[in-house]
This record gives C-alpha cells, structure tokens and sequence, in this order.
C-alpha cells in the first residue's frame, strides 16, 4: 500500500502530495518520498540536490527559475507557514502565464512538485518558516532569471498578511519591481532599474529595452 498521495493540480506537470502520518503518544512517523509511490503516480524524476531555507514572516522568495538548466522542485515546510506559488512558462502550453498556489504547512505536511518550465516562489505566512526542497538540477548562477511577483498579467492573489513584520511584502500593492539591467553607451557601463512587467516569448525578461533619451543623456553627463 502507498504511503505517498499525488493529486495532479490543475495545470499540468503541478502535483499535490500528501504522505501518510502515523501517529501515537511517542509522535510521528512518515515517509516524505518514496521513488516506487512516485513512479506509480507517473513521475519518474531524479533529484540531485537538497536545499533547506529559513525566511521570517512577511519575506516573498521569487519567483525565480533556471533559463537553459530548468530544475523540477518537490518542496515542502518544516516549520511554519507559506503560501507557494508556481507559473507556468512552458511556450506552447495552453496555460501559458497562468498559475497555482498552495499553502504548505508544518501542520498539513503537504508538499507540492513542481516540474521544470515553471517560476516558482513562495510568501511566509508565519512568523518563522523553514522550507526545504528537491531539485533535479544544480544551481547554475548565471543561468537563474526571475518574474516579478506582481506582474499584472499573471494577477497571483496572494494572502494578505496582518500585524508588523520585516518582510518584503509590507511593499504588496505599492510598489512596481523594477529590474536591474546593465547598460553600455559609448564603451561606458552602468545599471539601470527599469519597470518590468512583459513576459517574454522564450520565457525570460527582454533584456532589449529602447532607453528613453533623456536616461541616456542623464548617463553620459554624469559618468
């Protein structure tokens, strides 16, 4: 008998999962994967990295993702609270741009995979979190890119949050991410934020952007 429940999301390539609890007076036991339990659900991915982040009330991680080297995610909460989210940025698929949110807690043991060609990203909810996830991939530092969590056009609702806390999404509703880009004008470089709110069609933010004339002249007056 399987001590793992998959349940697919809406989108294709999301998963729900759900393990099964014993407990008694002692505590718990539970099994957090099981390859056989997967494989029968259809999902015969291979993972080749553990990850584990602690983030306090109110921080928003993401949403972020790998352009050339994709990584699927199985994460999961050890501690706490988050609502967590995933895009959908597969070219061709029919829910293209859209997205689905869980909450995982200590609590519900959920835990949520996410296949590659997805942005995924996550707010704390509770005063402390500890996530952890799986990766099938390794991180390729100049490969990572990023959506903004308020993008307009992907509209994810997410949970407001109530009380004081240090976390970015004190800024939710008021403010417009804004990227850093690096520009070069007359062999000069210098960075840039520019408003960013278009998803690409090859999943990633232009990086070819007309510069107002005015930003360059600003520039070059003072570099």
């Amino acid at each position: 008998m399987g001590q793992i429940k998959v349940t697919k999301a809406p989108i294709e390539g999301l998963y729900v999962i759900e393990p099964s609890v014993h407990g008694d007076a002692r505590g718990y036991f539970m099994e957090t994967y099981n390859q056989k339990d997967m494989h029968e659900a259809g999902l015969d991915m291979v993972f080749v990295q553990d990850n584990q982040s602690m983030s306090t009330k109110g921080v928003l991680r993401g949403l972020h993702f790998q352009k050339q080297y994709p990584q699927g995610k199985l994460v999961r909460v050890i501690k706490g609270s988050v609502y967590d989210v995933a895009v959908d940025l597969r070219e061709g698929s029919p829910t293209y741009g859209q997205y689905y949110g869980v909450e995982l807690t200590e609590e519900n043991k959920k835990q949520f995979y996410i296949s590659e060609g997805f942005a995924h990203g996550f707010l704390v909810l509770s005063d402390v979190a500890e996530f952890c996830y799986k990766v099938t991939d390794f991180w390729h530092p100049g490969d990572e890119s990023g959506l903004a969590w308020n993008d307009p056009e992907i509209n994810i609702q997410w949970p407001q949050l109530r009380g004081t806390y240090p976390g970015s999404a004190q800024l939710l509703n008021r403010t417009v991410l804004r990227e850093k880009l690096q520009i070069t004008v007359d062999g000069r470089q210098a960075d840039v934020r520019i408003p960013v709110t278009k998803l690409c069609k090859n999943h990633i933010r232009c990086r070819m952007i007309l510069m107002p004339a005015k930003l360059i002249e600003n520039f070059l007056a003072l570099s």
